[in-house]
């Protein structure tokens, strides 16, 4: 693999982690700033149908409990526009390197990259 498209945030320390665990392996990162550029619908989508959308929720974060959604009942497509307005309400960072996947800090696919690099 030689690369890797990273979705975060410049706050955000889970994205600041995934970029430094790249770039000790050597591995190219197409970063992509959330705040900078939003992420697409489509994109996101491809996040949703491999994890669900609330793996995908920052249900901890305080951008989710300053919209209100612990007490909201929105459909999914409401939630996903939220989403993409705010990628505050993110688990960061979204990585797609290959045909793999992830959200957060995943411990069990940073290991296949790494497995992929070696």
């Amino acid at each position: 693999m030689a690369e890797v498209q990273m979705f975060g945030t410049k706050k955000s320390q889970g994205a600041r982690a995934a970029e430094r665990f790249f770039k000790e392996r050597r591995v190219k990162i197409h970063y992509v700033d959330l705040t900078q550029r939003p992420m697409s619908k489509g994109e996101l989508t491809r996040f949703v149908q491999k994890f669900g959308l609330n793996a995908l929720l920052d249900m901890e974060g305080k951008a989710y409990k300053d919209a209100g959604l612990e007490y909201l009942r929105v459909t999914e497509d409401s939630l996903l526009q939220k989403m993409l307005d705010n990628p505050a309400l993110l688990r960061l960072p979204l990585v797609r390197g290959g045909k793999v996947l992830a959200v957060g800090d995943d411990a069990a696919a940073r290991a296949a990259w790494a497995e992929m690099t070696d």
